[in-house]
């Protein structure tokens, strides 16, 4: 009997759970939200069952991979430059050069990058809800969108402000974390949700994502942006009637071509 191995979805296909040979090949996949079990390799079906039983908990219908949408095919055919679906969260200081490490010099984007991390993984854990996400959306005036989420509550810019464990305070549109310098932050994140709207032709919400704040008072007459701690995003999934999933797809699988935030 062949060993087969059972690994979560990585990021950017929801919750399954595909089933491989040792060598890497796929046989199968299970995706909770449907309750189905593709099979991609018949011979193997019986085994890839038994080693998806301890992670099914209820009856499952079993066949053929369906036949893909045209979102996906449409994703599919993309050139791997230009898909932005693999992007991890602030991809670009991930890449960014660092100062020589020594004792003295410290990692100038240690903070940015963790709450970036933070936001972007809980905004991850979404998926399950029916959300799809894309992280560190390049635009063309060089600047990004760092985190973008399409789902049932709609389409959502999302700016990560790292607070540090201080006190952020917000007078629109000025951001103001701790001690430093008031930062124009409303200003750039309604500017990024009208460039999303006009690339995606789609209504967008902009929302302020904060990691660690020791206080986060938020003004009254804040309106159009949602203000929220990073430990608050879960709720997020109870967010609905604004999409339906094709209509979800279809947006995720335009906003991840690379080549649509040129073109706006």
């Amino acid at each position: 009997m062949t060993v087969l191995r059972v690994v979560r979805a990585l990021r950017g296909t929801g919750a399954r759970l595909w089933v491989g040979l040792p060598d890497g090949r796929c046989v199968a996949w299970y995706d909770p939200g449907s309750g189905r079990v593709s099979l991609l390799a018949e011979a193997y079906g019986e085994e890839a069952l038994a080693a998806l039983a301890p992670h099914v908990t209820e009856e499952v219908t079993v066949g053929p991979p369906p036949v893909p949408t045209a979102a996906e095919l449409a994703g599919l055919a993309l050139h791997p430059d230009d898909d932005l679906a693999p992007n991890r969260p602030g991809e670009d200081l991930l890449t960014a050069p660092r100062p020589p490490a020594g004792r003295f010099h410290r990692d100038p984007y240690a903070a940015d990058l963790a709450a970036l991390q933070r936001v972007g993984d809980a905004l991850d854990g979404l998926e399950a809800a029916g959300w799809r996400v894309l992280h560190a959306v390049p635009l063309p005036d060089r600047g990004r969108i760092d985190h973008l989420a399409i789902g049932p509550g709609g389409t959502l810019v999302v700016h990560t402000v790292a607070a540090r464990r201080t006190r952020v305070r917000i007078t629109d549109p000025l951001v103001t974390v701790g001690r430093a310098e008031p930062r124009p932050l409303l200003s750039r994140l309604r500017r990024d949700a009208d460039h999303a709207a006009r690339a995606l032709a789609t209504a967008v919400r902009p929302v302020l994502a904060v990691a660690d704040p020791s206080r986060l008072p938020v003004p009254p007459g804040l309106l159009d942006i949602r203000v929220l701690r990073a430990d608050q995003i879960p709720a997020l999934s109870r967010l609905t009637g604004a999409l339906k999933p094709p209509e979800a797809e279809a947006l995720h699988t335009r906003a991840r071509n690379r080549r649509t935030w040129w073109n706006d």
